[in-house]
């Protein structure tokens, strides 16, 4: 704990600087995911054929439920982590409630870049570098510790490993079937 203090008091102490950089960090911590989302579905649209788009929607729809719907919230159930605000009582940059560990916002972009890299890795890279800035982010505004932000993608890979698992045959038969076109 006393690593994650200092770090996060590092990254928040940068903070006071610039409204500009407040500014853009709240909106990458904030907003970012929304954009995410809308860019994931261009991408599951932009898939030729339709069973291409329905098994990126199918897995990256699993990933997401098993990491941010299940895991994260059973963790939460079991294991109360106060917020970085709360336990250094300092006032964070956007609102938050709930248990700071695991990082929700952690687990679902990390799941999205994993699907999206098994899928594209030009988008997975992208998406993997957007949702770092947006776990930075989420120190930054005082939201999280760095070890909720780990804990978050830790969970994404367990999901997205699990499901590309249970969805395995399904995608055995259809890279089978696209080699033979």
């Amino acid at each position: 704990m006393s690593l994650d203090i200092s770090i996060f008091r590092f990254i928040f102490s940068l903070s006071g600087f610039s409204s500009l950089i407040n500014a853009l960090a709240v909106f990458l911590a904030k907003y970012l995911p929304i954009f995410l989302v809308l860019a994931v579905l261009v991408f599951i649209f932009k898939q030729k054929p339709w069973k291409e788009k329905w098994l990126v929607f199918i897995f990256s729809g699993l990933c997401l439920i098993l990491s941010r719907g299940i895991l994260t919230e059973v963790i939460r159930f079991f294991y109360y982590r106060p917020r970085p605000f709360e336990l250094l009582k300092i006032s964070s940059l956007i609102p938050e409630s709930g248990a700071s560990f695991p990082s929700g916002h952690a687990a679902f972009l990390f799941a999205l870049a994993l699907v999206l890299f098994y899928f594209n890795r030009r988008w997975g890279i992208w998406f993997f570098i957007l949702a770092f800035l947006n776990g930075l982010a989420r120190i930054f505004t005082g939201v999280h510790w760095l070890s909720d932000i780990l804990g978050g993608f830790l969970i994404a890979l367990l999901s997205f490993f699990l499901i590309k698992f249970l969805l395995s045959s399904i995608l055995v038969k259809i890279n089978k079937k696209e080699a033979a076109l």
